[in-house]
C-alpha cells in the first residue's frame, strides 16, 4: 500500500467503505460483496489485500478477523470499528462512518492542496528568481543552486516527514507522540479530539445497544476512536469497573475526557437513556470536529500565503537597501 496517504487515496477507501455498506444493506452476502469489489476496485492496488481479506473469510475468518490478519492494509480504529459493527450487527453502519470519515478527510485535503497551489507557486517563483542577478553577474551556478535548492529542498523534506508521520498505521508509541504535539497546534489538535470522541460515541452507542458488556464495549470503542490517549486512559478503569463504580463516575474524574462529553454520558446512564446521550455525543463531537477540520484547511494555505508574501516583500527590500547602500557608498568614495 502507499506509504503517504493522499486525497485520492482517502478518496478512494471512502469508495470502498461506501460501496460495501450498499451491498450489504442491499442483502448481498460478505464475501459476494466483498468478490464485486475485488473485480471494480476503488483503486488497483485493493485487490492484493481483498484477495487475502476474502481467503481468509473463505477459511472461517470473521470479517475485523480477516482484515487484521491482512495486515498494514488499514488503520488500527477501522478494524476496531468494523469490529464493533460485527459485534452489534450493525456492520453497515460501521461502513456508512467510515466511509463519512474518509470522505471528509479526502474533501479538506483536496480544498487545502488547492488554497496551496498559489502559496507553493509564488515560494518556487521566489525561490528561483530573486538569486537569479546575482548568478547573471556572477556566474556562479554553485551558489545559485544552493540559494534554491538548498531551501526547497529541506522544505520538501519537512512536508514528506509530516505526511508519513501522520499516518494511523505506526505503532502505539508514535502515534501518541504525535497526538501530543498535534494538541499544541490550533485547530488541529482540538479536530483530532473531537473526531475521535465522536468515533467513541458512536462505538459505544452500536456495542452496547448489541448487549456487549460494559469492560468489553469501552474498550473496544476506545481502539476505535484511534486516540492513544482514550485508549490509555480507558484501559486502567477495568479493576474499577469490576469493584462497582460506573463508566460515568471514572469519566468524572478523567482528565482524558471533556466535561461536556463526561455529564451527558452521566446523565444517560442515570437516566436510563444511554443510547440517545451516546447518537448526541457522536452528532455533536462531529460536526463540532468537522467544523474545526474545514476551518484548518481553509486557513493553514492563508496563513502560508502570508508568511511567504512577507518573505519575498523582505527579500526584495533588503535587495533594494543593499543596492541604493552601495550607490551612496560609491559616490562617497
Amino acid at each position: 500500500m502507499a506509504i503517504v496517504v493522499t486525497s485520492s487515496r482517502l478518496a478512494a477507501f471512502a469508495d470502498f467503505y461506501r460501496r460495501l455498506a450498499q451491498l450489504t444493506v442491499a442483502g448481498v452476502p460478505l464475501i459476494l460483496a466483498l468478490k464485486n469489489l475485488r473485480q471494480h476496485p476503488p483503486a488497483r492496488d485493493f485487490r492484493v489485500p481483498l484477495d487475502r481479506t476474502l481467503s481468509e473469510l473463505e477459511a472461517g475468518a470473521t470479517f475485523s478477523q480477516a482484515i487484521q490478519r491482512t495486515a498494514g492494509w488499514l488503520p488500527m480504529f477501522d478494524v476496531a470499528l468494523l469490529e464493533a459493527g460485527e459485534q452489534s450487527g450493525r456492520l453497515d453502519n460501521s461502513m456508512g462512518l467510515l466511509a463519512d470519515f474518509y470522505a471528509e478527510r479526502a474533501n479538506n485535503a483536496r480544498q487545502m492542496l488547492a488554497e496551496l497551489a498559489y502559496p507553493a507557486l509564488l515560494l518556487h517563483f521566489a525561490v528561483f528568481i530573486l538569486p537569479f542577478p546575482q548568478l547573471f553577474l556572477a556566474g556562479d551556478v554553485g551558489a545559485y543552486l544552493l540559494k534554491t535548492l538548498g531551501v526547497l529542498g529541506p522544505l520538501y523534506a519537512v512536508v514528506v516527514f509530516g505526511l508519513i508521520a501522520g499516518q494511523s498505521r505506526h505503532g502505539e508509541m508514535w502515534r501518541s507522540l504525535v497526538e501530543r504535539v498535534t494538541q499544541l497546534v490550533p485547530l488541529l489538535g482540538t479536530a483530532r479530539r473531537n473526531l475521535a470522541l465522536a468515533r467513541l460515541a458512536a462505538t459505544l452507542e452500536a456495542l452496547l445497544g448489541a448487549g456487549v458488556n460494559i469492560f468489553q464495549a469501552w474498550d473496544t470503542a476506545a481502539t476505535a476512536s484511534g486516540s492513544p490517549a482514550l485508549r490509555r486512559a480507558v484501559a486502567g478503569w477495568r479493576p474499577r469497573l469490576e469493584a462497582g463504580e460506573t463508566p460515568g463516575d471514572l469519566l468524572s474524574e478523567s482528565r482524558a475526557f471533556p466535561d461536556l462529553f463526561a455529564s451527558h454520558y452521566r446523565a444517560g446512564e442515570v437516566s436510563g437513556s444511554l443510547d440517545a446521550s451516546l447518537k448526541h455525543l457522536h452528532l455533536l463531537y462531529y460536526e463540532e470536529g468537522t467544523r474545526q477540520a474545514r476551518a484548518l484547511a481553509r486557513w493553514v494555505p492563508r496563513g502560508i500565503y502570508l508568511v511567504v508574501v512577507l518573505l519575498v516583500a523582505w527579500r526584495i527590500l533588503s535587495f533594494w537597501l543593499g543596492y541604493f547602500g552601495q550607490i551612496q557608498n560609491a559616490l562617497g568614495a
